[in-house]
């Protein structure tokens, strides 16, 4: 059977697999062991395990867990919801400030917590019932949580990041300065769409007003004094001083990423003990379950990623794969358009984490051939993917929104998410006409590389 046959056959399996109703982690792993069963050596098979222990090896992966942990103690303490209240009390004043602060909140929440659906569970909890009691649509209430959250894999400490430094062979600590620039771009954008959003649904309900109508919750106007601002301060910034802390120990090279991130744990803890008393083992205890549910589950997908494209790579495919899109003899620009739109399209069905694993075999030769920075690619794949979170038919933070806000109709939750997929898209144009945006931190802390 010709290689490009065996190809169809194994994305054809794997489609399969996946449409079964296998979790993830199963569902790579039963392709691939079915095909060295078939296709190679029998004692091949009695290597499986040996296989995926050398594949997952990797001292970066060991920050994958402790970040996890960082982000779960963060995230199951009172902490999202302090953020969000010192945000809005501090800009309150600008039109829309509420939503401002909610994309506020999300961005520094995703930077501690490196996790979309945390993210969006601990800001959204609280930030979309307060935008609804004030007079927020509910789309818009859903779209700003859910477009915040999928900072989460973008901003530092990112798991998606770990992972494609990792299936590129780049420097991690590259790839983390690299998405600030993109980072702190896209929540510019989501603030200016937020605050014109705002005058939209204020001017529609002064308009109703006028007219004889109710008074909408938006047109009433907060105030809080410059005590009340002062006392929102002492919880949060221990945990901005953490992350401050964290960032300033990994880039200025006092510790290696897995250092940072078993530092970073370390301190959560401690601070969640001391600024909210939750130092009892029924405390931790959810804590702990969360962070070995959800490290386990990743780490099982990682693992069985790494079977799968392992078994890519020994029967071929993925080496056919790249030559194909090679011989197709694409200007640089257009082989760059092809393999995004791919992933656009792996995003309607598949998380950030298995696109990754799955697809970097294949596309990464090409692009490097054609003379593209990995580090850049990885910032504008990590935008592209971070679409397939809040778009139809299974944006992991749709469904996130649904859960927290049962309230607000499935089809107004898309509907909101939609403008922000347009500004996602917008910023991916952006950086590939300017890509210093993402390069010209790493370049200047680190130097150019070769």
């Amino acid at each position: 059977m010709s290689e490009a046959a065996i190809g169809i056959l194994y994305g054809g399996a794997t489609l399969v697999a996946f449409l079964s109703g296998l979790p993830i982690a199963f569902a790579l792993g039963v392709v691939a062991i079915a095909f060295m069963a078939v296709f190679m050596p029998t004692a091949s098979l009695d290597m499986v395990t040996q296989n995926v222990y050398e594949e997952m090896s990797s001292i970066i992966l060991l920050t994958i867990p402790l970040f996890i942990l960082k982000g779960a103690a963060i995230g199951k303490s009172k902490a999202g919801l302090d953020l969000y209240s010192a945000l809005h009390a501090w800009m309150h004043k600008i039109p829309g400030g509420l939503a401002i602060a909610n994309v506020f909140a999300c961005a520094v929440f995703a930077a501690m917590a490196g996790s979309s659906p945390a993210t969006c569970a601990a800001i959204g909890s609280a930030g979309i019932p307060e935008m609804r009691r004030r007079g927020y649509s509910g789309s818009f209430a859903a779209g700003v949580i859910a477009a915040g959250g999928t900072l989460g894999i973008l901003l530092p400490p990112s798991v998606t990041m770990i992972l494609f430094a990792v299936a590129a062979e780049q420097s991690l600590g590259r790839l983390f300065l690299a998405g600030i620039g993109p980072g702190l771009l896209l929540v510019s954008m989501f603030a200016v769409y937020a605050a014109w959003r705002f005058r939209r649904e204020y001017a529609q309900a002064k308009k109703v007003y006028q007219g004889g109508g109710p008074a909408s919750p938006l047109l009433a106007e907060d105030s809080y004094s410059l005590r009340d601002k002062m006392s929102a301060l002492p919880r949060v910034l221990p945990f901005v001083v953490l992350l401050t802390g964290v960032m300033i120990a990994l880039y200025g090279g006092f510790a290696t990423p897995s250092e940072t991130a078993g530092l970073g744990a370390i301190l959560a803890l401690v601070l969640i003990a001391i600024v909210y008393g939750a130092w009892r083992l029924k405390d931790l205890e959810p804590i702990f379950t969360a962070t070995l549910k959800e490290s386990t589950m990743l780490m099982l997908i990682v693992g069985m990623s790494l079977l799968y494209a392992y078994v890519m790579s020994y029967l071929h495919i993925s080496q056919s794969a790249a030559q194909g899109i090679v011989a197709m003899e694409l200007p640089r620009w257009g082989l760059l358009a092809v393999i995004l739109v791919f992933v656009v399209v792996l995003g309607f069905f598949l998380p950030p984490v298995s696109i990754i694993l799955m697809t970097a075999p294949i596309i990464l030769p090409p692009l490097k051939a054609a003379g593209f920075d990995l580090v850049w690619f990885g910032v504008v794949m990590t935008i592209v993917m971070e679409m397939g979170l809040i778009h139809p038919p299974v944006g992991l933070n749709i469904f996130v929104i649904r859960n927290i806000a049962p309230d607000i109709p499935l089809r107004d939750v898309i509907w909101g998410t939609i403008p922000f997929v347009g500004l996602m898209l917008f910023a991916t144009v952006l950086l590939c006409f300017v890509p210093g945006i993402a390069t010209w931190l790493p370049d200047h802390l680190m130097g150019t590389v070769p």
